[in-house]
């Protein structure tokens, strides 16, 4: 049988009541052991506000007091800075430098609250240039995200620039932007080599991918750690109609079966893609979700509000998802 064992030094001399404790007194601390005979509980440890968090079976422990973990959840927030270097290379392509910064832009969503930054580097340096993957490895205090396709110049460049996680989504010359989630089946045995290399780099590896059960189960064999779920049907389906639109609630259903799915199969759910602030709410149904990466939308509404208000405002829309 599976033993799952989570400690932690607490100043405090409470009990938190949690199941197979021991004790071992040291410095006037409790070292609180935890053993899990039941490998379906789930152990987290987190530290809010200078609190240590335990939380497993769906109950949370802090100071001594129980609350259930939905109240808990933080649906995390990572900002697309693509679009910041689209507009600086509309106007300083090939030159090196020129504004607006998107490695500035990194540092004022952090300090608004941003959970991680993305950015993605495109083979054809469409936004991203080499350079600013560079300075946001130095800068962001965060989790950097690096979108990339699964070809060998990108890959050798993730595996020195060393970002927390990479996220592998297909790339076509003539699209706009990432349209489409990635054919893991097609490039199984492929991914799986890159895979290895990053996690044995110490990077995660996460895949985009459309809510499909065949690429969710691909995805689990390719052993990703994460799946970022393609929500680009579903926000084209809610743009289409004021009304309540059919074609949406299927799509958002799509999403709802593909997060349990994926997480049943032990693989962690972000989400990305054509989400803005009025399709948001909505998404809120779909379970499991850990982070949303969201770009375009917050940028656009910075023109008006300024970039630090727009990614509050997105960041307020997100308080109240429950997982």
């Amino acid at each position: 049988m599976q033993i799952n064992t989570g400690s932690q030094y607490f100043k405090k001399e409470r009990s938190l009541g949690t199941p197979n404790e021991s004790r071992n007194r040291r410095g006037g601390a409790i070292r609180i052991v935890i053993a899990f005979a039941n490998s379906p509980l789930i152990w987290h440890r987190k530290v809010l506000d200078g609190k240590i968090i335990l939380c497993f079976d769906g109950i949370v422990f802090c100071g001594g007091r129980a609350r259930n973990a939905a109240s808990m959840i933080m649906l995390k927030l990572g900002v697309n800075i693509d679009h910041v270097a689209t507009l600086r290379e509309a106007r300083y392509r090939g030159r090196g430098f020129g504004e607006p910064d998107p490695v500035g832009a990194a540092r004022i969503c952090e300090a608004a609250g941003a959970h991680g930054i993305t950015a993605h580097l495109r083979e054809d340096r469409r936004h991203i240039q080499d350079r600013d993957i560079w300075k946001l490895r130095e800068v962001v205090k965060t989790r950097l995200n690096l979108e990339m396709a699964n070809v060998l110049e990108i890959v050798g460049i993730a595996l020195k620039l060393k970002p927390d996680i990479v996220c592998i989504v297909p790339e076509r010359r003539l699209e706009v932007t990432t349209e489409g989630g990635l054919d893991v089946i097609a490039a199984e045995k492929s991914l799986i080599g890159t895979r290895k290399k990053m996690n044995d780099a110490g990077i995660e590896v996460s895949l985009f991918i459309a809510p499909d059960e065949k690429q969710i189960e691909a995805s689990a064999r390719v052993g990703s750690q994460f799946v970022e779920l393609h929500t680009g049907q579903f926000a084209e389906e809610f743009h289409k109609s004021e009304i309540r639109n059919p074609k949406s609630e299927i799509e958002l259903q799509r999403l709802v079966s593909g997060a349990k799915q994926a997480h049943a199969l032990g693989l962690k759910v972000n989400a990305g893609h054509g989400l803005n602030y009025e399709n948001l709410p909505a998404l809120c149904r779909v379970p499991h979700l850990v982070e949303l990466n969201i770009g375009h939308s917050i940028i656009s509404r910075a023109v008006f509000v300024g970039l630090e208000k727009a990614v509050r405002e997105m960041l307020a829309l997100m308080k109240d998802y429950r997982g």
